[in-house]
């Protein structure tokens, strides 16, 4: 089963700390166990866009779509037997200790 990692900050969480973001062996890790499918960084919330269509119309927002201190910083997309493998996963990924992962199983059309 896929799911999609949400990896965002939190505000709450411990201070981020350079030395113990390992994210290059959390990649190289998920990767080689054949689970990681995609993932990236995002730019910026300044950087966002809000698209909505209203009574026909367009209309086009900079920045996000609210007032928060979290932010969606990047995902994940990896492939899980289950959920619980999914949460292994997701523990051992940096930001889980960072920020916050938000974990969503892929529902195909």
């Amino acid at each position: 089963m896929e799911y999609m990692m949400f990896v965002a900050t939190d505000p709450e969480a411990e201070p981020y700390d350079k030395d113990q973001d390992n994210i290059e062996d959390w990649i190289a890790d998920v990767t080689a166990r054949g689970a990681h499918l995609h993932g990236d960084r995002l730019r910026p919330i300044e950087d966002a866009t809000l698209v909505r269509v209203r009574d026909g119309e367009v209309l086009v927002t900079d920045g996000p779509f609210t007032e928060s201190k979290e932010w969606i910083a990047g995902y994940d997309i990896i492939q899980a037997e289950d959920l619980d493998e999914a949460i292994k996963i997701a523990a051992k990924h940096p930001m889980a200790r960072f920020g916050r992962i938000e974990l969503r199983p892929v529902w195909p059309l």
